[in-house]
């Protein structure tokens, strides 16, 4: 566990509330007086990434400082496994951070803890959003999550190995078929996992969704209620269950233990043939010296019309610091403040301007497959309260839908009658 904590030049965190809450006005105004706030945001940092996420809030926190002298910000940066744990805590004993950065906010909005975003942003940082990500903020109609970092997701092959198989290295699998004959080539060369189909608890709904939208379906409808068991869903399923996994495509360890960092970690070791991965991989893929190419999704007849985006969100509690609050997040999303996260941490810029600029620029070539996609993207049903629930159970049980003797049918109408009685509780509740 990794945590920091940086005073953007004011009191430390625990001070920093008490000082709020007697400088400024009800609304957050910065008239006549000083304002902190207090920011709880997710470590991004790697040793290859230049340094963890606090350096890079300390350098913005500065800056913008030096335009907004009156008001200061507390910034504490916690391990992913554990800062919504933390924002959670806070939120129970009274306490809550002004803004949050972390992976959902629905819990949060559902409970009425946070400023809708029309009352944070301005409107022309409200306009400059990949209207795709902006969307899955709303909780009923209205946004609450402000998308921080992007990602969308492509078919990885190891080119060096598709060429000692006989496979064209220019030449990724479109469609299902092509790519369970593309495994059954590597297999034969003698490549350890042709294809890595990580289903275990650490990702598995993510995995799962990439398969249901290259098939045709999804978890929610268009009018967002769940369907897990429809037809399209089992079918996927039931071709992975038979296909891949079947033949002995997905290596020795069954899908259903297999994590998402175990797969990238093989591919970068050059032992996985094709896997699903997002920008990220493509750094693994730089440090093992792996030849890698990316492809769009191959879907069941042909490339597949939707791949899945992830985000991180930002919010703001409503603790009477919103105009503070605002003219904070409205600095956070300055076309080159979005730009400089992201070329740190290989994510994908959410605002249309930094991703224009990304796809301007010539050392961003390898990542314009991803930004094209932005726009397109399909997202978890984040916006849903029931949603925490029903990730854990997909986590914990779709990867013996694939198992040689598993029930992909009745395990997901499992799924589903289970995602139904969260929703229902969700909406009571």
């Amino acid at each position: 566990m990794r945590r920091r904590r940086f005073l953007g030049m004011s009191a430390g965190l625990a001070g920093a509330v008490g000082l709020s809450a007697t400088a400024c006005g009800a609304d957050g105004g910065t008239a006549g007086g000083e304002v902190t706030l207090t920011l709880v945001a997710t470590e991004y940092g790697t040793p290859d990434t230049g340094g963890g996420a606090e350096r890079y809030w300390l350098a913005l926190i500065q800056r913008f400082r030096q335009q907004h002298p009156n008001i200061q910000v507390d910034v504490t940066v916690l391990g992913r496994e554990e800062v919504a744990t933390e924002v959670s805590r806070m939120v129970r004993e009274g306490r809550a951070p002004d803004i949050a950065q972390l992976g959902s906010y629905a819990d949060f909005a559902a409970a009425g803890e946070l400023y809708p975003v029309r009352e944070l942003l301005s409107i022309p940082v409200q306009a400059d959003f990949v209207a795709a990500f902006a969307a899955a903020g709303e909780v009923r109609r209205t946004q609450y999550g402000i998308p921080f970092t992007a990602s969308t997701w492509r078919l990885f092959y190891n080119k060096g190995l598709f060429r000692d198989a006989g496979l064209d290295p220019e030449a990724p699998p479109e469609t299902w078929e092509e790519l369970a004959e593309a495994a059954a080539a590597l297999k034969a060369a003698g490549v350890p996992v042709p294809y890595a189909l990580p289903l275990g608890p650490e990702e598995a709904h993510g995995e799962a969704l990439m398969w249901m939208l290259s098939g045709g379906g999804g978890l929610t409808d268009s009018s967002g209620s769940y369907v897990i068991d429809s037809a399209p869903n089992i079918a996927a399923f039931t071709w992975l269950r038979d296909v891949l996994v079947g033949g002995g495509l997905t290596g020795p360890r069954e899908p259903a233990v297999t994590g998402r960092r175990e797969a990238f970690t093989a591919f970068a070791a050059g032992e996985v043939g094709m896997l699903n991965g997002q920008p990220a991989l493509l750094r693994l893929a730089d440090r093992g010296k792996i030849d890698c190419g990316t492809a769009t999704l191959p879907g069941k007849d042909g490339p597949s019309q939707h791949t899945m985006g992830v985000a991180d969100w930002i919010m703001g509690f409503d603790n009477g610091r919103r105009r503070a609050a605002g003219r904070f997040l409205d600095f956070v999303f300055q076309r080159h403040n979005v730009k400089l996260f992201a070329d740190r941490y290989e994510t994908l810029p959410v605002t249309l301007p930094a991703r224009e600029s990304m796809l301007e620029a010539i050392r961003h070539q390898r990542l314009t497959p991803f930004l094209q996609q932005l726009e397109r993207a399909s997202f978890y049903p984040v916006g849903k309260v029931s949603w925490a629930e029903v990730s854990l159970a997909l986590r914990q049980e779709i990867g013996a839908a694939v198992l040689p003797d598993g029930d992909p049918e009745a395990a997901l109408r499992s799924l589903q009658e289970r995602a139904e009685r969260a929703e229902k509780a969700a909406r009571e509740g």
